[in-house]
């Protein structure tokens, strides 16, 4: 199970883009959040999660994204995941965060 996550600030329009390939699972949630944490550390902004190249996420994963969120939320900032597959999309749809975190 491999996870690869890259992260750019965009300045212009003040957000943060994370992109995650692979799988987010028990195994690698944590990577994921030090991940979140570690540039809302460095700049306090909206963030903008890719799932285009997400093959899978799983509770675990879903729980770091909604502990983001919770923290994010208390400074005025949004969380929002963009371009999932349909897999994904079926999940978030199910569990309601669809609503939540969709563009």
């Amino acid at each position: 199970m491999t996870l690869n996550l890259s992260s750019l600030y965009n300045e212009e329009l003040n957000f943060w883009l994370v992109e995650i390939k692979g799988e987010v699972d028990v195994f690698t949630a944590k990577e994921l959040k030090k991940k979140l944490v570690d540039i809302y550390t460095e700049k306090e902004s909206d963030i903008v999660i890719d799932f285009e190249q997400l093959n899978y996420i799983d509770s675990t994963g879903l729980g770091v994204i909604i502990g983001a969120f919770g923290r994010m939320k208390e400074s005025n900032h949004k969380l929002s995941i963009i371009n999932p597959k349909q897999n994904i999309l079926k999940l978030l749809t199910i569990t309601g965060l669809d609503k939540i975190f969709m563009c």
